[in-house]
C-alpha cells in the first residue's frame, strides 16, 4: 500500500490563495490515479478534483472550476492542489487519495473508487 501526507493547510483570508500538496510514499512503483475531496462538518466526502497518471486528463467540481488547479509531479510522487479566489463555502477538511490501476487514461471521481487516503488537511477560509 501507499501512504500519502498531507502538509499544508492553514487560515486564509476570502479572495485568498492555498496551495496543498499530498505526497506519496510506499508502493509509488504502480500507476495511479489522484484525487482531492473535502468534507465539512456533518457532510458526506465529496469531490473536488482529479488528475490522471500522466496530468493530461483533469476533472473539477463545478463549484471549484476556474479557481482551483489540480496537478502532480511523478518525479516526486506528489499531487498538488492550487487554491485561488477561495470563499469562506470553502472551508473544509480536504482530503487526498490515489486509485492504482494498469490504465494510464483514469481519473475516477467517485471516492468508492478510491484505494489510499490521507490523514486530511483543515482549510478555514475566513470572511
Amino acid at each position: 500500500q501507499v501512504q500519502l501526507v498531507e502538509p499544508g493547510g492553514g487560515l486564509v483570508q476570502a479572495g485568498g490563495s492555498l496551495r496543498l500538496s499530498c505526497a506519496a510514499s510506499g508502493r509509488t512503483f504502480s500507476i495511479y490515479a489522484m484525487g482531492w475531496f473535502l468534507q465539512a462538518p456533518g457532510k458526506e466526502r465529496a469531490f473536488v478534483a482529479a488528475i490522471n497518471w500522466s496530468g493530461g486528463l483533469t476533472y473539477y467540481a463545478d463549484s471549484v472550476k476556474g479557481r482551483f488547479t489540480i496537478s502532480r509531479d511523478n518525479a516526486k510522487n506528489t499531487v498538488y492542489l492550487q487554491m485561488n479566489s477561495l470563499k469562506p463555502e470553502d472551508t473544509a477538511i480536504y482530503y487526498c487519495a490515489a486509485k492504482y490501476s494498469s490504465y494510464y487514461y483514469y481519473a475516477p471521481q467517485l471516492r468508492d473508487e478510491y484505494d489510499s487516503w490521507g490523514q486530511g488537511t483543515q482549510v478555514t477560509v475566513s470572511s
